[in-house]
């Protein structure tokens, strides 16, 4: 079956100025309709630099409460890791067709790892206008370069460099918000997944598009990771539900996104929001991001944390494999 890439659509529509309809989101979903203009609250911007523990772990918990999300600044990634990891990542999206498809995900595959489009319209026939990569970044016994590119020749090394520098930051932020929960700084990574932590690395490619006032990269969603760690290019386009509104997330150069995923909500009991946000497209310029899943293994039960959890503050979530969460989530089935 030959499947219909995002990027190929693009390049059609740019000539006639219009989408294919399953593109074109109903009204209330529409960014020009549903994208907030008047003044509003800027997302936390939170400083790991800080010396200054006890305001850290206030800013982030702050953040993962009220937005369950925040942007990082001063995070120890070295900007020229960040600017090699997209330099690959985009080369990687301008080769050839047929280049790219060497990497395309088996069609009956169990993983999500390879290069692909999210085939299914969503529920109301719709779909987004994104291609993407997905493979693993660590840890290496979960790492299969079969859907590693080859081309461009420093993609791996750019990756593997970067995999490592994220690892710091990810230890960094788990640990400021176990602390933020009242508890030990180890005990929320352990809740998790501890060292069986599965670091899923997902490119999007977001072409120009002749509607980005119709159309969404992706739609309202929430992460079924732990946390997750983002890399985005200049084009902005990533906005936030805060209080019914949908708000623009501004672009910081360097800076890394934090996105609260659905696995640190159900430990945290609730305290820590996971963040319900989606993804607008440019008319003129690709936008990319790069995230990184932090995920339990599939076999990892996550619930409430057991210190969060008492007669007056029941657990609100099951405790549950991490598979069995993410095939409930996916198929759109209650928890």
């Amino acid at each position: 079956m030959e499947v219909e890439r995002v990027q190929a659509i693009a390049s059609l529509s740019v000539t006639g100025g219009s989408i294919p309809t399953e593109f074109i989101r109903p009204e209330t979903e529409q960014p020009a309709i549903t994208t907030f203009h008047g003044p509003v609250p800027e997302i936390p911007t939170v400083d790991l630099s800080d010396p200054d523990e006890e305001s850290l772990v206030g800013s982030i918990a702050k953040a993962s409460q009220e937005w369950g999300l925040f942007q990082l600044v001063n995070h120890g990634i070295p900007s020229e890791v960040i600017r090699k990891l997209q330099a690959v990542g985009k080369e990687f999206f301008e080769l050839p067709a047929q280049e790219k498809e060497v990497y395309a995900k088996p069609p009956d595959a169990k993983s999500m790892e390879g290069y692909g489009t999210k085939l299914q319209k969503d529920a109301q026939g719709k779909k987004s206008w994104v291609d993407h990569l997905f493979h693993r970044i660590w840890p290496p016994s979960c790492i299969n370069y079969q859907f590693w590119p080859k081309n461009p020749p420093s993609y791996r090394e750019a990756n593997e460099e970067y995999a490592k520098h994220v690892r710091d930051v990810a230890e960094k932020v788990l640990k400021l918000l176990s602390l933020g929960l009242g508890v030990e700084g180890h005990v929320l990574k352990e809740a998790v997944g501890g060292e069986e932590l599965e670091y899923l690395l997902k490119i999007n490619y977001y072409p120009p598009c002749p509607r980005p006032d119709l159309a969404l990269g992706v739609p309202a969603h929430t992460d079924l990771s732990t946390i997750t760690i983002l890399v985005p290019n200049e084009v902005p386009g990533l906005q936030v539900l805060k209080n019914d509104r949908w708000i623009d997330a501004k672009y910081i150069p360097n800076a890394l996104i934090v996105h609260i995923g659905d696995q640190i909500e159900i430990a945290s009991n609730g305290k820590y929001r996971s963040v319900l946000h989606r993804t607008t497209v440019d008319k003129n310029k690709a936008r990319m991001s790069w995230p990184v899943f932090l995920e339990p293994p599939p076999e990892f039960v996550v619930g409430p944390l057991p210190q969060l959890v008492n007669e007056d503050n029941p657990p609100k979530y099951k405790a549950k494999m991490f598979k069995d969460y993410s095939y409930c989530k996916l198929n759109k089935l209650p928890q």
